[in-house]
């Protein structure tokens, strides 16, 4: 495939995976087995950090040469002010979204999930489309490096698809709407992949503090929602299991894409 052709599949597949997500809603009256839930999100979470190791900090590091013995400066900063960014949402978006309506209602739990979902997948489509500006910089293998990091997304994206449309089903009455609002709330990724190729190729110099950037706030999303729902099947391990699984994939495919 052409490095044309591996960035439209990656920046597609991860859409793709939050309207399968959402798809499950038409076949299930019930919510998703714990255990699978467990799985693919431990999965995602190794997937996504093992990512954010080789395709994200290492190349940031390598690309902060001209800060000498110093290198390591962009991406500690990036990843700080990552993680700082979505701490951030995570202290105003509550506010905004307790905000009564002009009828003096207050949002309802889905239409804050919803929401809550659509913002968090900004630095998620920011971090696969500055991996794929990266490798239009750099070449070669780069390009499967991204595809990789945007399957993880796409993995993660899925049970999160489901786990939005179930409780917009029940608020609107309408699995073809909860399901479409779901793939609206999704749209954001692919929107925000062309906005991180955008930026990384237009501003080159700012590559390691971008990528480091969107490290810090995959690694938030990792530490304070993927890792923790995905230990609800904790006595059997299949989180944990997940993880390692998903963490071994990515690396193998890293190194051997390298």
């Amino acid at each position: 495939m052409g490095n044309i052709e591996i960035t439209i599949i990656g920046t597609i597949f991860i859409f793709f995976m939050s309207c399968l997500g959402a798809s499950l809603v038409f076949l299930f009256k019930k919510e998703v087995s714990q255990k699978i839930y467990s799985l693919f999100l431990g999965f995602a979470s190794g997937l996504m950090v093992a990512a954010s190791i080789w395709s994200l900090i290492i190349p940031a590091i390598d690309r902060a040469e001209n800060f000498g013995s110093l290198s390591f400066l962009p991406a500690s900063i990036g990843i700080i002010l990552g993680v700082g960014f979505l701490i951030l949402l995570d202290i105003v978006l509550p506010k905004i979204l307790n905000r009564k309506d002009n009828r003096g209602r207050t949002l309802t739990k889905a239409s804050k999930l919803f929401l809550a979902v659509t913002l968090h997948n900004i630095p998620e489509g920011l971090a696969v489309g500055l991996a794929y500006g990266s490798a239009f910089l750099m070449g070669g293998n780069a390009f499967y490096s991204a595809l990789m990091l945007a399957i993880g997304i796409g993995v993660q994206n899925f049970p999160e698809g489901t786990a939005l449309a179930l409780p917009l089903k029940e608020e609107f009455k309408s699995k073809k709407k909860a399901f479409f609002m779901t793939c609206l709330s999704g749209a954001v990724e692919p929107l925000m992949v062309l906005v991180g190729i955008f930026l990384s190729t237009a501003i080159e110099s700012l590559m390691p503090w971008f990528l480091s950037f969107s490290a810090g706030a995959m690694l938030y999303v990792v530490c304070e929602e993927l890792l923790p729902d995905s230990q609800i099947a904790s006595k059997n391990h299949i989180g944990t299991w997940g993880f390692i699984l998903g963490f071994v994939i990515m690396m193998i495919f890293d190194v051997a894409l390298a």
